[in-house]
């Protein structure tokens, strides 16, 4: 990026795009960067730069705001690899007290994260070999390792146990854990002497199974379908895998008996509670059952849409004297995956985002905006029905990113809104090169004094169009529902940054 500052302000640059834009301090660059981070290539600017980025950033924040934020993105959020990458970078650069044990003891909660870390560890420190690696083991982060071990039973480790370059063996004698009883010393034992139960997962079951050779394609069938009914009976499929394999359930064609557990399971309130999913793994798997020419698909599918209500139900919405717009970016910058595996693109991510919000607000108009801004009504019936409605609408509105039209057509319009949501990559600009984002703002502020712009950041590429310090612009970062937390209690005088802070420790 090049930064063209100027007089009137030292934070004051240009975007991706070359508008107009607000460089964020450190600490907010920080949040959007790592609660938006796949750690994979996006539209304008590769991993390996956004890393670079994260570490720089760490180096001059406060390194409390720093570990809070690491136990943040982990326990609110619900990410895995972005803490991981925070509770190592922060050892490199901070020591004389206990700040990284704390974190790093918070933000492992998968046994699997144990060598997910040490293999960062052996990555960021350019360090090869584990004897090597265990000389220069962070004590605090070696500290936080030790009582994570703890945290694990046999089926835990067990089921993580992978082939991978360390294996939980080598993170035993790494770390050297104490057990916390005569029961956890036996399954270190186990650890050190590679001898854990193998656990009974639908991983390791469809995989013996996968190694089968069959006579016919009716026998492997009927073999699949028995297993995924012994799978579902066991209860040993975990949320998140019955949604990534719904499909598979379908084309197997298990017993109407089970389809209607899948369906229970699904739609169960406290299961989808607990699950902790992140919003777009419901889109995921509801595209997938639309691909499937099966008569339970469409029910399935209403399963998936009561359980995305039910994720929904914290969501603080707004009653019908609150009058909301909803606008959702669906440019070229936007439609780039999140990661290599996953067919979910921030375009995505945008629409999803938008349309939970929707489904909590009752005075609500809906839209998407490219080269222009159109509104688009949708009923109130379902989340994902209505993300997919816009999905199909791709190339209406065009490739830009003329965000300012949104606001734009309210001022045209004579319209007050009491709350612009507006979910984009913050690249915003204006292609016939007439208007900023800034000025349309201000001329709306005199026509509507108390309205209020949130811009949820879904890219984190460190500017906004606006100075989210003043005129009632308020800036929300990440891909999670929990992005809604963070709206409420902005409406009550915090903001991203606070709650971050408040979290102890």
């Amino acid at each position: 990026m090049q930064f063209n500052q100027n007089s009137k302000g030292k934070n004051q640059v240009a975007n991706y795009e070359g508008a107009p834009a607000y460089r964020l301090s450190p600490e907010w660059e920080l949040y959007t960067s790592v609660v938006t981070a796949a750690l994979s290539d996006n539209f304008y600017e590769k991993a390996s730069d956004r890393l670079t980025k994260i570490r720089g950033l760490i180096q001059i924040c406060d390194h409390e705001f720093v570990a809070r934020l690491a136990v943040y993105t982990r326990e609110h959020m619900h990410l895995r690899s972005i803490p991981i990458v925070l509770a190592v970078e922060l050892a490199k650069v901070h020591s004389g007290d206990d700040l990284v044990r704390k974190m790093t003891s918070r933000v492992i909660q998968r046994a699997d994260e144990i060598t997910e870390l040490l293999a960062y560890y052996q990555t960021a420190n350019l360090r090869k070999g584990l004897r090597k690696k265990l000389n220069r083991l962070s004590k605090q982060l070696q500290a936080g390792l030790q009582i994570a071990f703890n945290k694990f039973d046999e089926y835990q480790f067990a089921k993580y146990n992978r082939d991978a370059e360390i294996k939980l063996r080598d993170a035993l004698f790494l770390v050297h854990p104490k057990a916390k009883d005569d029961a956890q010393q036996l399954i270190f034992n186990k650890i050190v002497e590679d001898n854990l139960q193998t656990p009974y997962t639908w991983e390791t079951e469809l995989s013996v199974l996968g190694q089968t050779k069959f006579n016919s394609e009716k026998e492997k069938k009927e073999t699949f379908a028995r297993k995924w009914e012994e799978l579902i009976d066991s209860e040993k499929l975990g949320y998140m895998a019955l949604l990534r394999n719904l499909r598979n359930i379908l084309e197997f064609e298990v017993s109407t008996n089970h389809i209607r557990r899948v369906f229970e399971t699904i739609g169960d309130r406290k299961k989808v509670l607990r699950s902790k999913q992140l919003p777009f793994r419901f889109l995921a798997a509801y595209r997938e059952l639309s691909k499937v020419s099966s008569g339970f698909a469409p029910k399935l599918m209403s399963a998936l849409e009561a359980a995305v209500k039910v994720s929904a139900e914290n969501i603080a919405g707004f009653d019908e004297s609150t009058k909301v717009l909803v606008a959702c970016d669906v440019s070229g910058s936007m439609q780039i995956a999140i990661s290599p595996k996953s067919s979910i693109q921030n375009y995505d991510i945008g629409l999803m985002l938008g349309m939970l919000l929707k489904s909590r607000c009752e005075n609500v108009v809906s839209g998407i905006f490219g080269d222009t801004w159109k509104i688009v009504n949708l009923p109130d019936s379902g989340v994902l029905s209505n993300v997919d409605a816009f999905y199909k609408r791709e190339g209406e509105v065009g490739y830009s990113t003329n965000g300012y039209l949104v606001v734009k057509d309210l001022i045209d319009r004579k319209i007050v809104m009491d709350k612009i949501m507006i979910f984009t990559d913050c690249q915003l600009w204006d292609s016939w090169g007439r208007t900023s984002m800034k000025d349309v703002w201000k001329t709306y502020k005199s026509i509507a004094p108390g309205a209020k712009l949130y811009l949820f950041d879904l890219a984190g590429y460190g500017n906004v169009p606006l100075d989210i310090t003043s005129d009632d612009v308020h800036l929300i970062s990440g891909w999670s529902d929990k992005i809604f937390d963070i709206l409420s209690a902005i409406d009550n005088g915090s903001d991203a940054l606070k709650e971050i802070k408040a979290i102890e420790l």
